[in-house]
């Protein structure tokens, strides 16, 4: 059941409890309108670049910090994914992979990847097999092109050789829309999640489909047998959780091994929840954030749908998470880093959330970090140096690195 003291402050009902007032001698301004959809602000457009010299920060915990920039030049980057010591691979919205050694971006497209199209909030994720160090199997999600307008969800497996990928096969694809998020889990299955974007119910909160949903594959893109509608003749095999609507990214909590998926609201109402097998996370039919044009999207809580673990509101357009185990950042260790790509729907106010949570999974604190850089923040992963690296998003986005600053 829905718990409202989780999802829902007290302000804000005390904000639905009040009586309904007027004002007189004043009026709101008039906002314009693209659809249904309030058009942008432009006064805070004009982002700064990023400084060429690291910057240092003073941090809530004590842990002070430099930030500095590793590489530039990607275009809408994506994800990362750390294959050895020296080498990031960075997958790029329009569907390209570039590689990052020893701090140089190499300008030209790693070799032997799928053939993908950017599309909508659809981009390339990357993901390493559990025994990546022994078998070198990358797996990527990507949106793949069917004609000239048709794309599906669809996940490869290739393997890394240290130039490129070879070997390049489909293990997965879906019936339609766009590149997922993916990521393996504790057991060693591979989740990856569909789009479920403002389709309606029939998309989310139906299992005939994999709309709004994250799905479970074996490392070969099988049903595993133990997957919650595996036998089901209304239900797809492939599905783990339904309701959401757009996931970002997922991250396996590296001590118990479970997921934990980020996922936007329409305004307001961005989530990270820990995915539970069969679970149903209320999308359209449940959210905390309003439609785009005012309303309140829908009822805070009903019964037989899961909590969100962490909550904003206003949003800041959640995009990635992850969990820091190293030691190089002692006093954040056990702390969730969640990207934002703007705050309250405001351009420009792109910025990173790290919170600490107790034994139980609940959110202590939270503190907004590189809030100053106004950068949009597309991903965040620990490195195998146990520093912190973040991917901005935009036409010239960089990977900046996260270390102590002493």
């Amino acid at each position: 059941m829905k718990r409202v003291t989780c999802r829902l402050t007290v302000f804000a009902l005390a904000i639905l409890a009040a009586p309904p007032f007027v004002m007189t001698g004043a009026a709101q301004q008039e906002v314009p309108m693209r659809g249904t959809t309030p058009v942008a602000p432009q006064g805070l457009n004009k982002i700064p670049p990023l400084p060429d010299a690291p910057v240092r920060y003073e941090t809530a915990e004590g842990q002070t910090i430099r930030v500095s920039v590793l590489a530039r030049g990607f275009t809408n980057g994506w994800s990362m994914a750390f294959v050895d010591d020296d080498t990031i691979l960075v997958a790029e919205r329009g569907g390209q992979i570039k590689a990052v050694r020893k701090g140089i971006l190499d300008p030209q497209p790693v070799s032997g990847g799928p053939i993908a199209r950017g599309q909508g909030l659809s981009g390339m994720d990357i993901a390493l097999h559990p025994n990546f160090d022994r078998n070198r199997a990358v797996y990527i999600s990507y949106t793949k092109p069917i004609d000239e307008k048709q794309t599906k969800l669809a996940v490869a497996r290739a393997i890394w050789d240290g130039k490129g990928l070879r070997e390049a096969t489909d293990i997965f694809v879906g019936d339609g829309g766009g590149g997922g998020p993916i990521v393996f889990g504790g057991d060693g299955m591979l989740y990856v999640a569909s789009g479920g974007g403002g389709g309606g119910p029939n998309a989310t909160q139906t299992v005939n489909n994999i709309g709004g949903k994250i799905l479970r594959l074996t490392d070969t893109g099988s049903v595993p047998k133990d997957n919650p509608f595996v036998g089901r003749a209304d239900a797809r095999p492939e599905i783990f959780t339904m309701g959401h609507r757009n996931t970002l990214r997922m991250a396996m909590h590296p001590g118990t091994g479970a997921i934990w998926q980020v996922e936007n609201g329409p305004n307001g109402g961005d989530e990270a929840n820990i995915l539970v097998p069969g679970a149903n996370y209320g999308w359209p039919l449940v959210s905390l954030g309003r439609t785009y044009a005012g309303p309140w999207q829908g009822p805070f809580s009903k019964e037989g749908m899961r909590d969100a673990t962490v909550l904003w509101i206003p949003s800041i357009a959640v995009s990635s998470i992850t969990f820091y185990t190293g030691d190089r950042l002692p006093k954040w260790k056990g702390d969730v880093f969640v990207g934002g790509m703007r705050y309250g729907e405001i351009p420009g106010t792109g910025q990173l959330h790290r919170i600490l949570i107790n034994k139980n999974f609940e959110e202590l604190r939270r503190e907004p970090l590189l809030v100053d850089l106004r950068q949009r923040i597309r991903d965040v992963k620990q490195g195998r140096d146990g520093l912190l690296y973040v991917l901005t998003d935009g036409e010239n986005g960089a990977i900046l690195r996260i270390e102590p600053a002493d």
